[in-house]
């Protein structure tokens, strides 16, 4: 029997699905080339992964709580609970790093943070009639997630300070008159994949009283905030969300290591019971119950390696993520450092980047359309790759940007690399004229001025 493409889900031929993919398969074609397409974590920061050592120092823990060691050994072997084995530990450290009061019984452990946004958007979305914004660009997983959903999405700009408030108000207010409310809004408040913004203080308390005022909730993705060099530090939006209005969304992809698909949410928003009217439990208790017909359980061995990881580090997420922390600094200076000293400024007068504080990522504008033929070209001839931000975008005005990922590479690539992809926009991007008035460019801070 041959399927055609129009007897599946409409979702299966949305272009973001295919993202991941298509960048995997261009470094297939280029291994000798230079790559800042991948944001995965540095290969050095996953040596310290004793995977027997962690299982056998979360046993014991459980033995001092009381299990015996066949009880210990059966948890870590069996189904084990749809909400997770290592909530307290989770709700522990989260308290003691970022002044979250997490109650155990609101955190869910899942596969991944993909898995949290896939249960969040699927609680929270009951009907077609409202509506999830996103900043614009926007991290392709949330994207996806909701395009399989059948989601309607909302793009709201971002800018190198975060998700435009004033914008997001307004398209509360249009999608209410259009009879599509904002129901939730995703956002990274520290160094968002792809554009690398961050959010103040003062625009975090006001994005707070924004989301009561219009009643919405916020998702809150929290992968790059470990990345804030020390002192620079901000509170996350559910450590100041006096209200319940934010979902707090993690994961130890990258503070521990990805192959263990260890994430959490933090849902603690109260749920009424439809029979008595008073209260049933949190929302994290309807996440569960969606997650045991999804993956059944977040696997309890790979649980129990990330619990020894926070037991080993004094139940401290930060402290289990200090060295890969210095890690990313390093390396996201290192990136920034080498674009001032090889893109010359008067050859390449239109070529701007952004600066970012932390993340792993570094946006960049070009005079042309950073498209897949452009990608090509540079992969071939000059050994660099990138990745082109236009999937990103859902308004198609990130044609002319590019994405520099530094989290997978060393010094000396990074050097290397931009050495590379300084000649390769000499070459292809310099001889080519500015397109003067060009609204749909939308511009950068120059990075380099």
């Amino acid at each position: 029997m041959r399927l055609h493409p129009s007897s599946l889900h409409r979702s299966l031929r949305e272009p973001v699905l295919g993202s991941i993919g298509f960048l995997n398969e261009v470094m297939s074609r280029y291994p000798e080339a230079v790559s800042f397409a991948p944001g995965a974590p540095h290969p050095d920061t996953l040596g310290d992964a004793d995977i027997q050592r962690h299982l056998d120092r979360f046993a014991d823990h459980l033995v001092r709580g009381g299990r015996t060691p066949e009880q210990a050994r059966r948890l870590l072997v069996e189904y084990g609970p749809s909400r997770g084995i290592i909530n307290d530990l989770v709700g522990a450290a989260l308290r003691r790093d970022y002044g979250i009061d997490a109650d155990p019984r609101a955190v869910v452990v899942t596969v991944g943070a993909q898995e949290a946004m896939l249960l969040v958007l699927r609680a929270l979305f009951g009907t077609a009639e409202e509506a999830l914004a996103v900043a614009n660009p926007c991290f392709v997983g949330i994207v996806g997630a909701a395009r399989l959903l059948g989601v309607e999405v909302v793009p709201v700009d971002e800018s190198e300070y975060g998700i435009d408030l004033d914008g997001l108000e307004d398209t509360c207010a249009t999608a209410r008159a259009e009879g599509r409310p904002v129901r939730a809004l995703y956002v990274a408040p520290d160094f968002s994949n792809p554009g690398g913004a961050r959010l103040s203080l003062r625009c975090r308390h006001r994005l707070l009283d924004l989301a009561h005022r219009e009643d919405f909730l916020i998702i809150e993705d929290n992968a790059y905030g470990f990345t804030a060099t020390s002192g620079s530090e901000l509170p996350p939006l559910k450590a100041l969300d006096t209200r319940r209005r934010v979902i707090h969304i993690g994961t130890f992809a990258k503070i521990a290591f990805p192959g263990a698909r260890v994430g959490y949410v933090i849902a603690d928003q109260e749920v009424a019971s439809s029979a008595s009217g008073g209260v049933s439990g949190f929302l994290a208790d309807e996440l569960a119950a969606l997650k045991s017909v999804v993956t059944v359980n977040t696997s309890p061995l790979c649980q129990a390696v990330i619990g020894g990881m926070l037991l080993e580090h004094g139940s401290s997420v930060l402290e289990l993520s200090r060295r890969k922390s210095a890690l990313y600094q390093r390396n996201l200076t290192c990136l920034v450092d080498a674009l001032d000293r090889h893109i010359d400024a008067d050859l390449l007068p239109d070529v701007h980047w952004n600066r970012p504080r932390g993340g792993f990522f570094v946006r960049m504008r070009l005079p042309v359309p950073a498209d897949v033929a452009l990608l090509e070209t540079s992969a071939e001839t000059y050994g660099v790759l990138w990745t082109p931000m236009e999937q990103f975008y859902l308004d198609g005005t990130g044609d002319h940007q590019l994405r520099l990922s530094c989290s997978y590479l060393d010094p000396g690539q990074i050097e290397e690399g931009v050495r590379r992809l300084a000649l390769f926009l000499e070459r292809e991007v310099g001889t080519v004229p500015s397109p003067r008035g060009r609204s749909a460019v939308p511009e950068l801070p120059p990075g380099r001025r």
